[in-house]
């Protein structure tokens, strides 16, 4: 077993343009689920609409086939954190639903995440939940703008998450984000806390799904007899919010977000770089 540290791919220009198509789909794929959710649609539906649209498009589904997994999406409700498989059981109003999606043009990936209270919230908590998992990914995007290394970030969703929400909110320990490239899953980790280790250099090229997942109260879980779906046992309900972006020369482009991250990161004092798919 080797020692050294596993290779980050670089990527050139030309393959983030790719990438940024690639991403660009994906967000009009959650677009169009965020506006398909309601009580009543079962995942396996939502599953189906986002897998006819990723195939209507030229785009081939990376969830699909991956290590067996059986689904487009994993769609994750209320307990489950992430890896839910889709099923035929209907939302019901104030269901917390995480959807977790990504998809390869010419050989590119993009990986997202976005959870959504179906209709009224049952809860402040809830409503907290669901606010704090997508801001502190914000918070760890905006810190890879100036990070000098990869746990740079790792910290900022930490200290975000302690903040906004002290011992309430969980961190799901043992996930995290990950490269992103040629293949969905790649060097280097992006864990949402910190580790021992600070990761390696941020450097022009690097491809990061960032992916903050918290649970209300305890983070204590187990896997299913599935091998992928991963509920919380301590009571508490859990969101999941990712994108995948990418550091440039020109500064750092969020490959997922419909603007490449301009406005979310323009609120946090953060130019964000020059889309390449900008008319």
């Amino acid at each position: 077993m080797s020692l050294l540290p596993e290779r980050v791919e670089l990527k050139t220009p030309e393959q983030i343009l790719v990438m940024r198509r690639s991403g660009l789909l994906l967000h009009r794929v959650h677009e169009m689920l965020s506006e398909s959710i309601r009580p009543g649609i079962t995942t396996n539906q939502l599953d189906s609409l986002a897998h006819q649209m990723i195939r209507d498009e030229g785009a081939v589904p990376n969830f699909l086939g991956y290590q067996g997994y059986p689904a487009t999406l994993c769609i994750s409700v209320n307990d489950v954190v992430v890896h839910g498989i889709p099923d035929d059981v209907p939302l019901e109003e104030g269901d917390i639903v995480s959807i977790d999606g990504g998809l390869i043009i010419d050989g590119w990936h993009s990986d997202s995440a976005r959870t959504h209270i179906v209709g009224e919230p049952r809860s402040r908590a809830d409503e907290e939940l669901v606010r704090v998992t997508r801001e502190a990914l914000w918070a760890g995007i905006a810190a890879l703008a100036a990070a000098q290394r990869v746990g740079d970030v790792s910290a900022a969703i930490e200290d975000f998450v302690g903040q906004e929400a002290g011992e309430t909110l969980s961190h799901l320990e043992g996930f995290g984000g990950h490269g992103i490239g040629t293949a969905m899953h790649q060097a280097p980790d992006v864990m949402n806390y910190r580790t021992r280790s600070r990761g390696p250099k941020v450097r022009t090229g690097m491809c990061l799904a960032i992916e903050p997942m918290l649970i209300q109260g305890s983070g204590d879980w187990e896997l299913e007899d599935d091998d992928w779906t991963v509920r919380a046992t301590g009571g508490g309900r859990a969101a999941h919010s990712e994108h995948s972006t990418a550091v440039t020369d020109q500064g750092l482009l969020v490959l997922t977000e419909g603007d490449g991250g301009a406005a979310e990161l323009a609120r946090r004092g953060i130019t964000a770089a020059p889309d390449p798919l900008a008319a």
